[in-house]
């Protein structure tokens, strides 16, 4: 069965009328799953109470030994981390003051929007206030950084990327994903997200590919379930939306810019692997409308909804305080949000740079980004905005290491 929207409601009922038909005792296995979430949600608060629930890592300890058993353990459990000084900091605070005078001195500010981003339209607070800027040379420097090379190489290494003689993806090569900046001023209210997931929200449910990821929830074994299983990732497909990531992530991900932390209108995680699962079985449950998904709907983010889960509010959390050249990682299934208001006194601003391994879904994104790099239109994941074709000082090809070349699929 291909991804189609043709009679989408019909679609769903013949879901969970197979789904219930092969669990028959989907109720106690959802009664089973949300035990482990409270006990998840415990865990995260005592964690909170102490310190942080989101894992911390120095990135010279991980570049000179990788992660140990007990890392990828907290890593599989939480679905996130944070790496230090990922990169030098001073460095990294000039190229946030030269990015802040490539989108002044082009005009930005002055750019009046004529596309419509209705990705996040579902959600409770206002549309993202993000800069659709995706090749200023601090961007470009970024993502071909060695350092983040590096630490991108041991993430991909926490998944599954090969069995049974099959490579899903080669860990060790990144496709350079061009996403976006944040520039959020102290008093800004107007960023706010409400918790959500990226990658696809129906599809979790009809997409076939979809389906083998989840195969162990939906027959009731969710305890078998590995988020970090590569077989079928990079296989799925989703509707097309503006903002819908097309390539394969390991990890979103971003680098602070500037410090920030609870509080500065910063990003918020629900830090548990368990959480889609609960989201999954949710859906099935039979005060859920035969022909619904507890609201998922296509080319929309998959929102978390008080109505049909009040729990995993409760796991919501704020990043930990960082410094410029910190970077922040989170699994593509990971619930996440942005903090209505900064009530800080600095700007809070980041970089978005996931992990976007080599394979070839992700090839076949690099041959449509390059075009775009070239001619300094948007990415073409995003809205045609195409603010920087006539931008100075725009990164161009020249601007690329040897690394870089390979990471944008040039050579």
């Amino acid at each position: 069965m291909a991804l189609s929207t043709e009679d989408l409601p019909q679609q769903v009922r013949d879901f969970k009328r197979t789904m219930k038909a092969k669990c028959p005792d989907y109720k106690r296995r959802f009664e089973e799953v949300s035990r482990a979430m409270e006990a998840e949600i415990a865990r995260i608060k005592k964690e909170e109470a102490t310190g942080s629930a989101i894992p911390q890592f120095e990135f010279s300890s991980i570049a000179e030994h990788g992660f140990n058993e007990e890392q990828r353990h907290r890593l599989h459990q939480a679905g996130c981390g944070i790496i230090r000084n990922t990169l030098p900091e001073q460095e990294v605070a000039a190229h946030n003051d030269a990015l802040s005078r490539y989108i002044i001195e082009n005009g930005y500010y002055e750019h009046t929007p004529t596309v419509e981003d209705n990705y996040f339209s579902q959600l409770k607070s206002d549309k993202p206030q993000i800069f659709g800027i995706y090749w200023s040379p601090a961007q470009i420097w970024a993502r071909q950084h060695h350092n983040m090379a590096v630490t991108r190489r041991h993430l991909n290494r926490l998944w599954t990327w090969q069995n049974n003689g099959k490579t899903f993806f080669n860990p060790d090569q990144e496709a350079s994903y061009a996403d976006r900046v944040r520039r959020r001023e102290p008093g800004d209210a107007t960023l706010g997200l409400s918790p959500h997931v990226d990658s696809g929200s129906i599809e979790r449910w009809i997409e076939p590919h979809y389906r083998e990821v989840y195969y162990n929830i939906f027959q009731g074994d969710w305890q078998q379930y590995n988020a970090f299983d590569g077989a079928n990732r990079v296989d799925v497909e989703e509707f097309p939306s503006p903002a819908v990531c097309s390539v394969f992530r390991t990890f979103q991900g971003w680098v602070a810019l500037t410090p920030q932390g609870k509080g500065d209108g910063t990003l918020q995680v629900v830090p548990s692997t368990l959480a889609i699962p609960y989201m999954l079985l949710r859906a099935l449950q039979d005060d859920v409308p035969e022909d619904e998904l507890c609201g998922a709907a296509p080319g929309r983010a998959l929102t978390v909804s008080k109505e049909w889960h009040p729990l995993l509010f409760e796991g919501l959390v704020s990043v930990s305080q960082v410094h410029a050249g910190d970077t922040m990682w989170w699994h593509p299934d990971t619930i996440h949000a942005v903090e209505d208001k900064h009530n800080g006194t600095g700007y809070s601003n980041v970089l978005f740079i996931g992990a976007a391994p080599d394979c070839e879904k992700n090839r076949r994104f690099l041959d449509k980004q390059r075009p775009a790099f070239l001619k300094g239109e948007s990415c073409p994941d995003f809205a045609p905005e195409h603010h920087e074709r006539t931008y100075q000082g725009r990164a161009t090809e020249l601007d690329l290491t040897d690394l870089g070349r390979r990471q944008m699929g040039f050579d």
